[in-house]
């Protein structure tokens, strides 16, 4: 299992709930305005010093996450703007021509595919090295996953979506292969477009069996999907190369729990247990209760747990105090199992018997 590897030395308890986060987290507000600085022309804010600004608040959210006690770490994305357009302007062959209205008030800078594509700069190995660096903890790598970057960009040279997206796979493996020489052990592959056309699963598997291709099996790789209809990817799911599915389930209020109990969810599970679109802070007791739901599915040992997806639209306190909680609530919960206090769930067997 490669999860073991991110138990800490000191954990209290013989269960381990792995915590985590998806990724992204509230901006200081003060990196909002260095972001603006650097965009006009008329100030004298330069790379430099927006660069420092990034490194700043990398290191800030980082600690956060830590003061929060969560197990393995991300920095909040302080270095993105947007999920595609952040990887587009790194891609050869791709660029960025204004935004795109994708639904409300909100826009993003939808990029063209103009030419084949290739691995220009690296993408994410400076910002898990930086995080790293400024961690005690472990680190978590997101990267949006192929068939998300071809789903969400205009295709101007491959024949179709599909032929994109496995274009897009072979320079993801190329990036998680640079994370890993550089020490990462936990990449989760972000796929939010596969819960909006979730018949194209197929695509994605193969996508994720290249993106895997020559990676080292201590490497835990993680699948995040957004909110969606899971019954139309699952079971069919369980076959993709991956350790852990990350699933938003909290905001549904678990209606969708069902699907993964009519066939037996054979990989590790990252639980969604708390809200990331309302600001209002679940209880330790209300989150435990989300937890024992996630152990109707799976044992502890494959339970992950982790908000439902990025807290980057919350309020900066409620996204501390929702993850606080979080693990306040994993750790009673193992304890509880520690004592056989959980009816239907098994105590360990200690590693010496």
């Amino acid at each position: 299992m490669t999860r073991e590897q991110f138990r800490p030395e000191d954990h209290p308890n013989d269960h381990f709930l792995l915590t985590t986060v998806v990724g992204s987290y509230p901006k200081p507000k003060w990196l909002h305005r260095a972001r603006d600085l650097w965009n006009d022309e008329d100030s004298k804010f330069d790379d430099e010093s927006f660069e420092e600004a990034k490194d700043d608040a990398s290191r800030l959210i980082t600690n956060e996450h830590e003061r929060a006690g969560i197990d393995v770490v991300v920095d909040g994305e302080m270095r993105r703007n947007e999920m595609v357009e952040y990887f587009a302007h790194r891609i050869d062959g791709c660029e960025c021509n204004g935004p795109v209205k994708v639904w409300g008030h909100n826009y993003f800078d939808k990029p063209s595919v103009v030419d084949d594509i290739s691995y220009g700069e690296e993408w994410l190995v400076s910002e898990y090295e930086f995080t790293s660096d400024v961690s005690e903890r472990p680190v978590k790598v997101p990267i949006t996953g192929p068939y998300t970057l071809a789903s969400w960009s205009f295709n101007e040279v491959y024949e179709d979506k599909e032929a994109a997206a496995y274009e897009f796979a072979d320079l993801v493996n190329e990036e998680v292969e640079q994370l890993v020489e550089s020490g990462a052990r936990y990449i989760q592959i972000d796929e939010a477009a596969l819960a909006t056309t979730p018949d194209d699963h197929a695509i994605v598997g193969e996508c994720l069996e290249r993106i895997v291709d020559g990676i080292p099996e201590d490497v835990r790789i993680g699948l995040h999907v957004c909110y969606g209809d899971y019954s139309r990817i699952y079971p069919e799911i369980l076959e993709f190369p991956v350790d852990e599915f990350d699933v938003e389930l909290c905001n549904g209020d678990y209606e969708q729990l069902d699907v993964f109990k009519e066939t037996e969810f054979t990989k590790d599970l990252a639980l969604g247990v708390v809200d990331v679109h309302g600001k209002e802070v679940e209880s330790v007791e209300e989150i435990k209760a989300n937890i024992r739901k996630g152990l109707e599915v799976v044992p502890p040992e494959q339970l992950t747990v982790s908000p439902d997806c990025g807290l980057k639209l919350l309020p900066r306190e409620s996204a501390f105090q929702k993850m606080d909680n979080l693990v306040a609530a994993a750790r009673e919960i193992e304890a509880e199992l520690d004592a056989g206090e959980l009816d239907g769930v098994e105590s360990p067997v200690p590693a010496d018997d």
